[in-house]
């Protein structure tokens, strides 16, 4: 399967990548750097100075920018809260934290640290700038990043949800309702607002002549009213799916596969054939394995003919599991957090039936035909 970024590595645990995104935006930020920013402020530089420098200052930002997020992450860590990832790409940074903070207290210190660190780092270049003074590329460096996490900072205090500004203001909503979804909803339309307004401000700058910066203010409009329109549709989703359970919406029928089945067959005869995608794996009567499009698309399609669903299957020890009376919304975030779609339904110790995105979707379907 195709990676979704480059990983980097791990920090305090938490995975490290790049959105391929992030290149596009590193390419950009250095040649405005190297073009725009450095020649102004330092005119009797060599040409090839000015492209390191804009390298590095770029590098430099990207860091500073890791280090908002991991503010988060620490924070969220400390409450017990999992932080799946963080990910650079083209509009920064975002750490993917697995939960809900557990109350309105957690949630502002979590979404209040990223900011508090910007703002420290602006103050670290500041003080590096002050001592720099004599040494151009240096004092050039430290008055860009000054500069840059000062905005950074100031940006993500808008209090336009799903910004950090956004996450302390549904955190004080939170604290004065104790209703964590009102509060949400509340955010992110205020974040929808904000979103608008820098779309026409984006469009006003194009039709002004700045085509290329009111594009880009236009684009981060969007991407508010995006991401806040999305925070309101998971609190919908949420709602509807409350006091539902896995049993409601499972399927019982999962059809089972002999594990000497060949993957040809599979495809032939199953998922062409039948139109299904999930299977268990049968050995004498007994499931032992879980067999998934997924799996099928890992193993070269020359081999199909040769291998066995048996040798390809992900064994049942190791699926993803869940118990008919588990909450919908709770295995919808296990999906999610796990990144599979879909979980095997255990009971008294056997399987029972399979979970799949599809079934929750169908669960809606159904919701939305009664009217419910």
């Amino acid at each position: 399967m195709a990676r979704q970024n480059v990983p980097l590595g791990r920090i305090l645990g938490i995975p490290i990548g790049l959105d391929y995104s992030w290149f596009l935006v590193f390419a950009l930020l250095t040649s405005t750097l190297a073009v725009s920013y450095y020649p102004a402020e330092f005119r009797d530089w060599p040409p090839l100075l000015y492209w390191v420098m804009g390298a590095l200052t770029a590098v430099l930002f990207f860091a500073s920018i890791l280090l908002h997020e991991l503010g988060h992450s620490v924070v969220a860590l400390r409450y017990g809260i999992p932080v799946r990832s963080i990910t650079l790409f083209i509009f920064g940074g975002v750490a993917q934290i697995g939960t809900e903070a557990p109350s309105a207290s957690a949630e502002f210190r979590i979404a209040i640290a990223g900011p508090l660190v910007s703002l420290a780092l602006a103050g670290v270049f500041y003080a590096l700038e002050l001592a720099a003074s004599g040494v151009q590329p240096v004092l050039g460096l430290a008055k860009y990043l000054s500069y840059i996490n000062l905005a950074v900072a100031l940006f993500n205090l808008i209090p336009g949800y799903p910004l950090d500004g956004g996450r302390v203001f549904r955190a004080v909503v939170w604290a004065v309702t104790h209703d964590m979804r009102r509060a949400t909803r509340v955010a992110a339309t205020v974040g929808r607002g904000f979103g608008f307004f820098f779309i026409l401000i984006g469009v006003w700058q194009i039709f002004s002549g700045n085509f290329f910066g009111g594009l880009w203010i236009a684009f981060i409009g969007w991407f508010l009213d995006s991401a806040a329109t999305a925070q309101v549709q998971q609190v919908v989703l949420r709602d509807l799916l409350a006091g539902h359970t896995v049993a409601h919406a499972m399927g019982r029928a999962c059809a089972a596969v002999p594990a000497d089945v060949t993957l040809q067959q599979l495809v032939d005869e199953h998922i062409l054939g039948g139109g299904q995608r999930c299977f268990l794996v049968d050995r004498g009567g007994v499931p032992v394995g879980l067999m998934t499009l997924g799996r099928v698309k890992e193993v070269p399609r020359t081999e199909w003919g040769s291998v066995t669903v048996e040798q390809a299957m992900l064994p049942l020890e190791q699926a993803k599991r869940v118990s008919p009376d588990t909450g919908l919304w709770p295995a919808l975030q296990s999906m999610d957090r796990d990144g599979v779609n879909q979980l095997v339904v255990m009971g008294a110790g056997r399987v029972v039936g399979m979970l799949s995105r599809d079934d929750v979707i169908s669960f809606l379907g159904t919701l939305r035909e009664l009217g419910t």
